[in-house]
């Protein structure tokens, strides 16, 4: 199980960097049902995750190595495939970046935050987690790395639950601190959320192109092999 949450820790990072979803939740931690909401947008995006990386291993399991019991060509090719996309995406992130002295715009969903009830948290949780594009593209190549590497049906769950986590953890940080420093809490996460849309497109380029580099390198490793 080792061997597969190293090999899957990049991916969790690169699922836990989502600027949109961090100031998603700290918005909603400013307001009134802060309580309700934050805690049901967390169990959405950890129910998103758990669901779409259960469903893929399942897939995935019986069907990542070839009768020789090397990588099968279609892991490798599916990485290649999200590899150059995200390369790709990179490229167009850093080129549609906000210029000098305008801001970075936010999904017209987030000006009606203070609306939102816990069933939406719940269901924007979950979309986030589970239908992004992004993520959904790590989370399948984590499950086909973690059934690459031929262990036991409770260690693959094991290591996806390790994923799970570590993709959460920019998400269940924010609701930590709320808990726990009550209005305190307002002025750290505020700051977190302003810096976060700033540099969005940065961090997302910067991620990108690393995970990118990352997928491509594992599917001509897989290839060649």
């Amino acid at each position: 199980m080792g061997q597969a949450i190293g090999d899957i820790l990049p991916l969790a990072v690169g699922v836990a960097i989502s600027p949109v979803p961090i100031i998603a939740i700290v918005l909603m931690l400013g307001t009134p049902r802060a309580r309700s909401t934050g805690l049901a947008f967390t169990a959405g995006w950890l129910a998103g995750l758990t669901i779409v990386g259960t469903i893929m291993l399942e897939i995935a399991s019986g069907n990542a190595t070839s009768s020789t019991g090397e990588s099968a060509t279609w892991s490798s090719v599916l990485k290649l495939v999200f590899g150059v996309l995200f390369l790709l995406v990179a490229a167009k992130q850093w080129r549609g970046r906000p210029r000098d002295g305008h801001e970075a715009a936010m999904p017209k969903w987030m000006q009606a935050i203070d609306t939102v009830t816990p069933g939406k948290s719940l269901g924007a949780g979950l979309l986030l987690s589970a239908a992004n594009p992004k993520n959904l593209a790590l989370t399948v190549a984590a499950a086909g790395t973690i059934a690459e590497t031929g262990i036991s049906n409770g260690a693959e769950a094991g290591a996806l639950a390790v994923f799970v986590a570590i993709g959460s953890l920019t998400i269940l940080a924010p609701v930590v601190i709320y808990f726990a420093l009550g209005v305190r809490a307002a002025e750290i996460l505020d700051d977190l959320k302003n810096w976060m849309a700033a540099h969005n497109a940065a961090i997302m380029t910067v991620l990108l192109l690393v995970l990118g580099v990352k997928l491509i390198g594992d599917a001509v490793s897989g290839l060649s092999s």
